[in-house]
């Protein structure tokens, strides 16, 4: 085996992870190659030092600072705004030009037009009917305030 065979056993090595045939082998190498012998110092130290590091969870303060923060608020939420206005906007256009060929066109039935005109009056009440309950229940809900 060469030195690079040797050096993908390292951390195996470290971590006490190889067999008791390849330990020997890989301690047998590390007895006549000061290079390997040198990496292994360098990793063990390396381990060493992650091995103390851990991570901290940030406060609850902080975390309620931040969703307080009133930039990331808005800042995302006016973005959403922006884009579903842009889209609904969009939408509401390609409808209307679409309706309005469909309209202008002799050979489309009148059972299609009629259908399509019912189709439109259907999601313009659902649409209505979800923004309202949307509010009525924005306005009443009792955790609105509830922090994480």
């Amino acid at each position: 085996m060469t030195c690079h065979d040797y050096k993908d056993l390292m951390m195996g090595y470290l971590d006490d992870e190889l067999s008791a045939e390849q330990r020997g082998r890989f301690e047998e190498h590390l007895a006549g190659c000061g290079e390997c012998a040198k990496e292994l110092e360098e990793f063990k130290r390396l381990k060493a030092i992650t091995d103390e590091v851990t991570l901290v969870e940030p406060e609850d303060r902080l975390w309620h600072d931040y969703w307080d923060n009133i930039y990331n608020r808005i800042e995302r939420g006016l973005g959403w705004i922006v884009f579903s206005v842009a889209g609904i906007l969009l939408i509401i256009y390609g409808g209307f030009k679409l309706i309005e060929e469909l309209i202008k066109d002799p050979t489309v039935g009148f059972l299609l037009k009629a259908a399509l005109l019912a189709l439109i009056v259907g999601l313009a009440i659902m649409f209505v009917s979800v923004l309202r309950e949307r509010v009525y229940f924005w306005r009443k809900d009792r955790y609105r305030d509830v922090r994480r």
